[in-house]
């Protein structure tokens, strides 16, 4: 565990809360977590996890413009909607997977598959969309294996906040769904 590792944890860890609560302030503090993992991400070979992060630097910047100034206003998908991102997530970590045993990843499985549901998750939220924290939750347990046995284990512990943080994110962001939507 590195002091970089420690300073990513708690960046990160605030970035995430703040997603929570709908805070635009959350999107400077996501990429400069982002940043930082990104840097231990490619030191451990994770190169999906590595490039996830630049993704998440843009989205970022989207999230800062997108949101506005009062934050985020949840709302649902729709019911084909909600189909057709589950359908995206496999076909892609299907298609993702051979890539990155080519060129030689650390892990594969779960490298497509946490880079497929991150980018859609991390677009859903961007977009506003309270589905995507269940998708984070999936996510987020899926990581928490991944860089517990990379010997990343404040990452891993970071990635079981994440997955308790997901929970209270799609509660939260449920009820601000219902509100918007009778408003």
């Amino acid at each position: 565990m590195s002091l970089l590792e420690i300073i990513a944890f708690v960046v990160s860890l605030v970035a995430v809360i703040l997603g929570v609560l709908g805070s635009r302030i959350t999107w400077p503090w996501w990429s400069t977590g982002s940043l930082l993992y990104a840097y231990i991400f490619l030191q451990s070979k994770y190169y999906a996890s590595a490039s996830l992060q630049i993704i998440f630097i843009l989205g970022g910047i989207w999230g800062w413009l997108g949101w506005g100034p009062k934050g985020a206003q949840p709302k649902k998908l729709k019911i084909n909607t909600r189909v057709m991102v589950i359908a995206a997530i496999t076909i892609f970590s299907f298609a993702l997977w051979p890539i990155l045993v080519h060129v030689g990843a650390t892990s594969t499985v779960i490298e497509s598959f946490g880079f497929v549901g991150s980018v859609t998750a991390q677009l859903l939220m961007i977009w506003q969309k309270f589905e995507a924290w269940p998708i984070w939750l999936v996510v987020n347990i899926a990581y928490t294996y991944q860089y517990f046995t990379g010997e990343l284990y404040l990452t891993s512990f970071l990635y079981v906040i994440f997955s308790f943080v997901a929970i209270w994110g799609w509660i939260r962001w449920k009820r601000e769904t219902i509100k918007n939507e009778l408003s």
